[in-house]
Formats: structure tokens, C-alpha cells, sequence
């Protein structure tokens, strides 16, 4: 015998860019938007009875129409207001996700995008509850100084040599959990901040310290989960040619690369509800 499962479904990555022309200098808004559905779709699995079953279309037609009508705002309010309108009916739970990539202005009319970094605003609904998660990814940081790492266990397959002085780069992914009222701009600046002041034993110890600073920084945050990877620069020997190299050249290694991923989560925060399951860590 079996039987159905954990299942949603909805409209993924629909790419909506909505332009604000009400001022002789226009904005530009660039979202990607992912809805999906749940509640009580059996009948569609077992049956194929698509009368419960919002088409995908209809999901991507009034994202657009939203847009329209209501302006975008923050992520986290057009994530919001899309999930809301979703759940009813069959439906009793809608997750929009919206990713933003920033445009950077030339002119009035005029922009250009140089990076990769996105803020992402996930929210999930319920008929009497809703949850919140903002974040980051693609945020690119390097420090030249100020990191070490040293006193790592030592066998027979180890060659990574001790260092208190190295280049720390990584590509930051950040998703923090709140109760709607948290400020993005103070999260992302808290990042930086931190990222930039803190003297670095390891990327564990440098996570920890900018989640911790999330925290303190945006009361409202329950919890703040991090994906850095270390985008790694190694020394070249250039002693073959007679010259020395004071950590100034280095070959940036792209992978394999060191994965540091965890979680700071504050005291007695709330559980953190249907917004991260079954999703991974960031």
C-alpha cells in the first residue's frame, strides 16, 4: 500500500520587473517570484480532480496584476500580500518567495547591474498565522588581514600549513527568521560591520559573530541561519624566480572549497514554524 506524502506545488522564478514612474526619476524593481501551494490537494494526486487546484497561470497572471495594483514595496510586504491573498479553500498554507537583484542608477532613466548579490524575503501564511524569513545571498566579502587559522589537528594526509595572516574571503547566504518587523537594511550593515571589524581565529568563529551581531542588532530576529563558503587564496611560491612574496600575490582557488554553514538562534526564541521545513539550511 502507499500513500501521499508532504506535497505543494505553484508557480516558480516568475520574473517581474516593475518600473516607478511617478517622479522625473524613474526606479526599477527586479523580482524573481516563487509561490507554492498546499492543504487539501488529495483528490488532485489520486483522482486527477483539478477542482481545488489554482493553475500555476492564474499564480504567475496575478503576481503581475499585483504588482499593478498595488505596488511592490518591500519583499517582505509583496511576499505578504501575495501569500495572504493565496490561502482559502483547499489551500490552508501559501509560501512566496521573492528574490530582488538591486539596480544601481546612471541616470533618471539609466542603470546598471554589477553584482550578484540578491535579498530574498520568504513568507508563509496560514488562515490565522504568517511567518517571516529575509536574507541575503551573493553577498561578496574579502578582508587582506586580520584572519588566522592555526591549531587544527595534524595526520598523515595533511599539507594545509598554519597561518596568522591570511586573505578570508567568502560569499555570503543569509536567511534570518523574525516577526515581521525586521529592518534589512540594519541586518545586512550588521554583516559588513561585523565581517570587517572582527579579527578572525576561523570562519566558524567569524559566522557565529556576525549572527550574533544580526541579533543584536534587529530585536525582532529569532534566528539567523549563514552559508559561507571559503573562497580560498593561497600564497604563490614565487621563489623560483628569485622573489619573495609577502602575501601580496595569491592564487584564488575556486574550488574544492570549504562549506561553513550554522545557525544563531536567541534565547527563548519562538519555534521557527512551517517557514524553514523542508527547506535546507539557507
Amino acid at each position: 500500500m502507499a500513500r501521499l506524502g508532504i506535497n505543494q506545488y505553484g508557480k516558480a522564478e516568475t520574473h517581474l520587473v516593475r518600473v516607478v514612474r511617478d517622479a522625473p526619476a524613474h526606479e526599477v524593481r527586479d523580482l524573481l517570484v516563487s509561490v507554492a501551494l498546499s492543504g487539501a490537494l488529495e483528490a488532485v494526486h489520486l483522482d486527477g480532480d483539478n477542482s481545488a487546484v489554482l493553475a500555476t497561470d492564474t499564480q504567475k497572471n496575478t503576481v503581475y496584476a499585483f504588482a499593478r495594483e498595488h505596488g511592490v514595496g518591500t519583499p517582505e510586504a509583496f511576499a505578504a500580500l501575495l501569500a495572504r491573498h493565496f490561502v482559502g479553500g483547499a489551500i490552508t498554507r501559501a509560501r512566496v518567495e521573492v528574490r530582488e537583484v538591486a539596480w544601481t542608477r546612471l541616470s533618471d532613466h539609466a542603470f546598471t547591474q554589477a553584482s550578484s548579490e540578491q535579498r530574498v524575503a520568504v513568507v508563509v501564511a496560514e488562515a490565522d498565522a504568517q511567518w517571516f524569513v529575509s536574507g541575503l545571498s551573493g553577498l561578496v566579502v574579502l578582508k587582506t588581514t586580520d584572519s588566522e587559522f592555526h591549531g587544527f589537528p595534524r595526520d598523515r594526509y595533511t599539507t594545509l600549513a598554519e597561518t596568522d595572516d591570511r586573505v578570508l574571503a567568502t560569499e555570503v547566504a543569509a536567511r534570518w527568521r523574525h516577526d515581521g518587523s525586521a529592518d534589512f537594511g540594519a541586518a545586512r550593515a550588521a554583516l559588513l560591520e561585523c565581517f570587517a571589524a572582527h579579527h578572525s581565529l576561523s570562519l566558524q568563529q567569524t559566522l557565529y559573530a556576525m549572527g550574533s551581531a544580526v541579533l543584536d542588532a534587529c530585536p525582532g530576529v529569532a534566528e539567523i541561519r549563514l552559508s559561507m563558503p571559503n573562497k580560498h587564496h593561497f600564497v604563490v611560491d614565487l621563489s623560483p624566480f628569485g622573489l619573495e612574496n609577502p602575501n601580496e600575490v595569491f592564487h584564488a582557488d575556486d574550488r574544492p572549497y570549504g562549506l561553513i554553514e550554522g545557525a544563531v538562534v536567541r534565547d527563548g526564541a519562538p519555534e521557527a514554524g512551517p517557514v524553514w521545513d523542508p527547506y535546507p539550511l539557507v
